[in-house]
C-alpha cells in the first residue's frame, strides 16, 4: 500500500521526524510504535485498514528515518508526546483515534488523558497501566549496542534467538521479514538495528524511572474513551490480572483478545487482532 513521506520538526525544534501518511477521506489514526521498532512495524496493519482510515505514521526521534538526538536524556516518553502533538497540529488534525504497540501504548494513554477531547478511540498493543518486572528486566537485556551483524540471515538468527518464545509459529521466513522491520543496511552492507543506542539510556533506571509515574491514575481519566486491549497470550508485559483491572476500572466501551502464540508484541497481523480490529471500529460507528 502506498504511502507519502511526511517530515516534520521536533516539538523542541531540534530534530526532523519522519512519518508516514495513508492518505484517505476517512478518520485519521495515529500510530504509534514500541522501544525499539518504527513505522515499519504496522505495515500490515496500514494494509488492512488503509482506504478507510487516514494513517499517520511516525517514526519517534532516535528511530527508523527519524534524526536521532544527540542528547540520549531526551529519549522518554514525555518528549515523544510533545512531537507527536506537533505532528498532529502540523497535519490540523482536530479529533482521531489512537493505536499504541507498548510504549505507544504507553504515550497514547499520556496523549489522551492530556487531551481528551481530541481523541476518540484507543487501541492497546499488548500494554497497560502496570508493566510486569520481569517483563521489564527482559528487554533492559538486550537494548542498547551491538555489533552490525554480517549478513541479513545473521540478523534474522538473532532476532529469533531473543524473540523465538513470543512467536511460536514463525518460521526461517518469518524472522527474515521480522529482522528488516526492525534493521537497516548501512553503507558497507553491514546489518544494524535501525535505532540509536543512546534510547538505552532510558532504561537504566528502576521500573519506576523507566515507566512514567501515576499510570493508573492516567488510566482512570480515561473511562469515557472506548478502547481495545490486544494482549499476547504469552506476555511477559501485561499480566491478565492487570487487564481485569484495567476492565473493572473503564467497565463500559471496554473490549479485550488475548493473541495466542505470541508475546511481547503482537504484530497486529494475526486474524484474531484484524478481526477484533474490524469489530472494534465498526462498533464505534454504529
Amino acid at each position: 500500500m502506498k504511502y507519502a513521506d511526511h517530515v516534520f520538526r521536533s516539538a523542541d525544534d531540534r530534530l526532523d521526524l519522519y512519518a508516514r501518511i495513508y492518505d484517505a477521506d476517512g478518520p485519521p489514526l495515529l500510530l504509534m510504535h514500541g522501544l525499539t521498532r518504527n513505522s515499519a512495524d504496522f505495515e500490515a496493519l496500514a494494509g488492512h485498514l488503509a482506504g478507510k482510515y487516514k494513517l499517520i505514521v511516525p517514526d519517534q526521534r532516535g528511530r527508523g528515518r527519524s534524526d536521532y538526538d544527540p542528547d540520549p536524556q531526551n529519549y522518554t516518553p514525555a518528549v515523544y508526546v510533545a512531537d507527536m502533538f506537533a505532528l498532529i497540529d502540523g497535519l490540523g488534525l482536530a479529533r482521531m483515534g489512537l493505536v499504541g504497540t507498548s510504549m505507544g501504548g504507553l504515550m497514547a494513554m499520556m496523549m489522551a488523558a492530556m487531551q481528551p477531547e481530541r481523541f476518540e478511540s484507543l487501541i492497546l498493543n499488548d500494554i497497560g497501566p502496570a508493566v510486569e518486572a520481569a517483563g521489564l528486566a527482559r528487554i533492559q537485556s538486550y537494548v542498547g549496542t551491538l555489533a552490525p551483524f554480517d549478513s541479513w540471515q545473521q540478523a534474522a538468527d538473532h532476532c529469533r534467538s531473543v524473540h523465538g518464545e513470543f512467536f511460536t509459529d514463525y518460521g526461517a521466513q518469518d524472522w527474515l521479514a521480522f529482522a528488516r522491520h526492525v534493521c537497516k543496511e548501512q553503507s558497507d552492507g553491514t546489518i544494524c538495528f535501525a535505532y540509536d543506542p543512546g534510547i538505552s539510556d532510558g532504561l537504566s533506571g528502576s521500573e519506576q524511572t523507566v515507566v512514567p509515574p501515576d499510570l493508573w491514575a492516567i488510566w482512570d481519566q480515561l473511562s469515557a474513551l472506548p478502547t481495545l486491549v490486544i494482549r499476547g497470550a504469552l506476555s511477559d508485559i501485561l499480566s491478565p490480572a492487570t487487564v481485569a483491572e484495567m476492565r473493572q476500572r473503564h467497565p463500559t466501551d471496554f473490549r479485550a483478545v488475548d493473541i495466542g502464540g505470541r508475546g511481547h508484541t503482537p504484530m497486529l497481523d494475526e486474524p484474531e487482532a484484524l478481526t477484533a480490529i474490524d469489530r472494534f471500529y465498526a462498533e464505534l460507528e454504529n
